[in-house]
């Protein structure tokens, strides 16, 4: 039988209690670039397709440490009314895997602004958009093969799966952008697995863009992210994103679970975006750093300059 080493046993434990007692969808350090993720009312938000790819924790050599995969498809419809979206994510971390699934929808409602068209580079509609969302998790925990024999919680692998459904409101307009959304609204309570309590998690973002001067050309992106689990503390994101005519990005945060980040990446061929984040706990954890990479790609006008 395989054994596991100290490392992994102790990140799988951190995985049961957050699986018995409050599973949560992960943050990631770059959210602003996959949205649909955590609120559906941004399906459909661009002009043209938006595909996006995440991949965290890949440079790891800490056998059993987190990582995770995310893929996404945002589109939208021949009214400019309607978007869809879908994606799945995978999050392994030790004996302990996620595989998530989504298709969201949102009805856009549009409004005129001064500040519409002001924007040489983005497109950023003024909005108010309705979201829903649809999906499921797989969830699978080997837990036979860590070899443990003395407790009664570790004589049978998991394997079930969690339908979710959730909802989401997205404001945008001119230079501020706000949304609240909740990915899953039922929890585990839809699941045959005794052992699963999950609860639903709520979010909230307020973000506002502003130019450095009259010419347009460093674009500012303050912004903060709050999270809501039942029985959880609160955690707040608190970010800035400096983008120079669509060529070059950088970003930095802090996070409430004392853990600060950074983002750089720049822009190819007006159709593709790549971005890498570093983000770094300030507590003393078994693993200190999280790296992920971000490859965006969108058609049509793709990131005009």
């Amino acid at each position: 039988m395989k054994k596991y080493n100290l490392v992994t046993i102790v990140l799988l434990f951190s995985v049961q209690s957050s699986l018995v007692l409050a599973q949560q969808t992960p943050i990631f350090t770059n959210y602003n670039y996959n949205t649909v993720i955590i609120n559906p009312a941004h399906a459909g938000y661009y002009e043209d397709i938006d595909i996006t790819l995440i991949s965290t924790g890949t440079f790891y050599s800490v056998e059993g440490s987190d990582r995770d995969t995310q893929f996404s498809i945002n589109a939208p419809l021949r009214s400019k009314n309607v978007g869809i979206a879908a994606g799945v994510s995978r999050d392994q971390i030790g004996v302990t895997s996620v595989t998530n699934f989504f298709g969201s929808y949102s009805y856009k409602i549009f409004f005129d602004s001064e500040y519409a068209q002001g924007k040489w580079w983005a497109y950023d509609p003024n909005i108010i958009s309705f979201g829903i969302t649809a999906g499921g998790s797989i969830y699978d925990e080997k837990l036979l093969g860590l070899g443990i024999e003395n407790d009664p919680n570790f004589q049978e692998n998991i394997h079930t799966f969690v339908p979710n459904i959730g909802v989401g409101f997205l404001y945008n307009r001119d230079h501020i952008y706000l949304g609240l959304s909740a990915p899953n609204l039922f929890g585990s309570s839809l699941s045959s697995e005794t052992n699963l309590n999950i609860k639903s998690n709520y979010y909230g973002y307020l973000g506002y863009r502003f130019f450095t001067n009259q010419f347009e050309e460093v674009l500012v992106n303050p912004s903060a992210l709050v999270k809501y689990v039942p029985g959880a503390p609160v955690q707040l994101d608190l970010n800035v994103m400096v983008n120079y005519k669509n060529m070059v990005e950088l970003g930095a945060g802090y996070r409430t679970s004392s853990a600060v980040n950074f983002l750089a990446g720049f822009y190819l061929f007006d159709h593709w975006r790549i971005m890498y984040s570093y983000n770094y706990s300030l507590e003393n954890t078994t693993i200190n750093n999280t790296h992920s990479l971000v490859l965006n790609y969108r058609l049509g006008k793709g990131f005009e300059r």
